[in-house]
């Protein structure tokens, strides 16, 4: 029988505290009940013999961010064996770092726009955003990062409060810094499931009063949507371009008008929010039964 490695991560659970449903015990659920033979494993365990694994697929991996040199070395290991994956290791190393934003941005599709800072920047250089983005708000967050880790707001008003601890961040990693999106606050942020390169389900997501983070471990709240067929017909090419070939994606965003901006294209851990749609869920099992055969 086919063998079978889900990914997780060291300290299981300090995440996914906040969330609303664990998706590792929905997939732990889904796999056992569909008779498969699988194990999770930590990523970051030296112990692990992955080559004795037909298969592995990503699930819960939260802390790659937190060491991301020691997981990217893990990922040229796991490609040397050529152990099917999903996602595929070329398409995980691509989505970890958020400049990939840069590629799609060249490709005519929307992105928040964003300045990218090196290691080492000064803070005048983020300061300067407010300038080029025309705004009195940014957020700003590394380029390499996941739940709102080192994610600040920052204000014109607020600058001198927040310049110190911008200007020891940037000694430590790259950033990028874009505007606040107001549509955040006023609307909230869009995330779309898709499974295989087929649309699934889709929720926004919006923060709590007083809050600009709209993740539910922050307080956000949930609402199930469905996009209208040109929203979809514009996710659809979005995906196709960015995520062919993928198990599963996510894409994040605003609608500004009849634009969407994208924020983030999630290829590698996203919460799938299983728990708000049946559907969801039978499209999930569909997509690993699929893939994992």
């Amino acid at each position: 029988m086919t063998k079978i490695a889900i990914i997780t991560y060291e300290a299981r659970g300090s995440y996914a505290a906040g969330t609303v449903a664990d998706e590792d015990e929905i997939l732990k659920e889904i796999l056992t009940s569909e008779g498969y033979d699988f194990e999770f494993q930590v990523w970051s365990n030296p112990n692990v013999n992955w080559g004795k694994y037909d298969k592995i697929l990503f699930k819960s991996p939260w802390d790659y961010f937190d060491r991301y040199d020691e997981f990217l070395h893990w990922c040229d290991h796991i490609r040397s064996l050529g152990i099917p994956v999903w996602n595929s290791i070329e398409t995980v190393i691509w989505n970890s770092d958020k400049r990939y934003l840069q590629e799609v941005a060249s490709k005519g599709f929307s992105i928040v726009p964003t300045v990218f800072l090196s290691k080492g920047s000064l803070p005048d250089e983020v300061w300067a955003s407010f300038e080029i983005f025309d705004t009195h708000k940014l957020i700003m967050k590394p380029v390499v990062s996941g739940g709102s880790k080192h994610t600040l707001k920052l204000t014109i008003e607020s600058w001198k409060q927040w310049e110190e601890e911008v200007g020891l961040l940037l000694k430590d990693e790259d950033f990028m810094v874009q505007p606040f999106v107001e549509e955040i606050v006023m609307v909230g942020e869009y995330s779309y499931v898709f499974f295989n390169g087929g649309f699934s389900h889709a929720i926004l997501k919006t923060a709590k009063a007083g809050d600009f983070r709209v993740q539910h471990f922050f307080g956000g709240q949930i609402t199930n949507v469905e996009p209208s067929k040109k929203q979809l017909a514009y996710l659809n090419r979005l995906v196709e371009t960015f995520a062919k070939g993928t198990l599963y994606a996510r894409v994040d965003g605003i609608w500004r008008g009849e634009e969407f901006l994208l924020m983030e294209l999630e290829l590698i851990e996203p919460y799938l929010f299983l728990f708000t749609s049946d559907v969801g869920r039978a499209n999930y099992v569909k997509a690993l039964k699929a893939n994992l055969g």
